[in-house]
């Protein structure tokens, strides 16, 4: 029998089926990029299982585990061998241990080529920590800064379409980083779900070519940048974003006028009540409560963005670039990034 274990390496996500055999709730949490979950326990049964284990040893544990599993293990190997398709197969639990061994025996057993993952799960994640604890980019990071409503994540977007190493960190965090950045985004991921798909994200980038993003803080929403990857990109190529003040107030009102996002809105609104002067805070009520959402936008612009976000800037840009048009913009990026490729080491 050949060795029935390896060491996570990023080629074996393309060359593997790769099978999470954790329970729903643990893949849901995260998971290896592109795995596919078949639970060997229900969530219930993991719980079950492991109380048996602290209270009355392996032994037991693992008497109990074979009695809720027998049953399934034609339909689970059935299940795998579907989604394989006649690809070798990778597969792993929590810590590489008797969830993924059982299932690994089961389908060799069965004529299938499988192996499982050296430390499972945990061990992917430290795979992870690791690359973000010193993260070095591929290429060089140009990284889009500029007021509220300047159209960045719409640029940002028209250039992943024609070909650029983009990352959308927003998009990857459910956020846009501000007040009302939940709008239409739906839940949050996880921290470590987060994580994984930046990474993919990052390891996914053409070599040899830019990478561009958007300039954010430490925190999207209630998830942070991890590792060393605030630090590097506030020490990479900052491109500002010139717009002017009716642009963003109508690409913010056309992002927010939709109705489903009233109650959010309403949310949003009271929660930073107090960072806007009281002057304002019932005009801007009032624009909400009639729907103008072009008032509100401008309202926000003029009496909270432009008061809180980039209100003092301790850095200059590599460059400035004009939103006004994406595809002149585009232009004038390609040409410095051309030139940046160019350049000495």
């Amino acid at each position: 029998m050949s060795d029935k274990t390896v060491a996570f390496a990023p080629a074996l996500l393309a060359s593997h089926c790769v099978i999470d055999v954790r329970t729903p709730l643990e893949f849901a949490e995260d998971h290896l990029p592109g795995a596919c979950n078949v639970p060997l326990l229900t969530n219930a049964e993991r719980i079950e299982v492991g109380t048996l284990y602290k209270q009355q040893g392996a032994l037991i544990a693992k008497e109990r585990g074979l009695q809720l599993t027998c049953h399934r293990f034609p339909a689970l190997v059935a299940s795998i061998a579907r989604l394989a398709a006649g690809r070798p197969i990778l597969v792993y639990c929590w810590r590489g241990g008797m969830r993924s061994e059982s299932v690994v025996t089961l389908l060799e057993g069965c004529g299938h080529q499988a192996v499982k993952l050296t430390g499972g799960y945990k061990s992917f994640r430290g795979f992870v920590n690791r690359y973000f604890e010193n993260f070095t980019p591929s290429a060089p990071l140009l990284v889009l800064h500029g007021m509220t409503g300047s159209g960045k994540t719409e640029f940002l977007h028209l250039l992943a379409a024609k070909g650029w190493n983009t990352v959308d960190l927003e998009g990857l965090a459910h956020h846009r980083g501000s007040a009302f950045g939940s709008l239409g985004l739906g839940k949050q991921p996880t921290q470590k779900r987060f994580e994984t798909t930046l990474w993919q994200a990052f390891i996914s980038c053409k070599p040899g070519k830019p990478i561009v993003l958007e300039g954010e803080s430490r925190r999207i929403g209630w998830l942070l940048l991890p590792g060393n990857l605030y630090d590097v990109m506030d020490k990479a190529h900052k491109i500002w974003t010139d717009v002017s003040v009716e642009t963003r107030v109508n690409r913010l009102a056309a992002e927010y006028a939709k109705q489903e996002f009233r109650p959010q809105m309403k949310n949003a609104l009271e929660r930073i009540r107090k960072k806007i002067d009281g002057n304002h805070y019932p005009a801007l009520q009032h624009s909400l409560d009639t729907w103008d959402v072009t008032g509100l936008a401008k309202g926000l612009v003029e009496h909270y963005y432009d008061r809180l976000y980039y209100k003092v800037k301790k850095w200059e840009p590599a460059m400035t670039i004009s939103l006004e048009d994406y595809d002149a913009a585009e232009q004038q990026l390609s040409d410095y990034a051309r030139k940046l490729i160019k350049a000495p080491a």
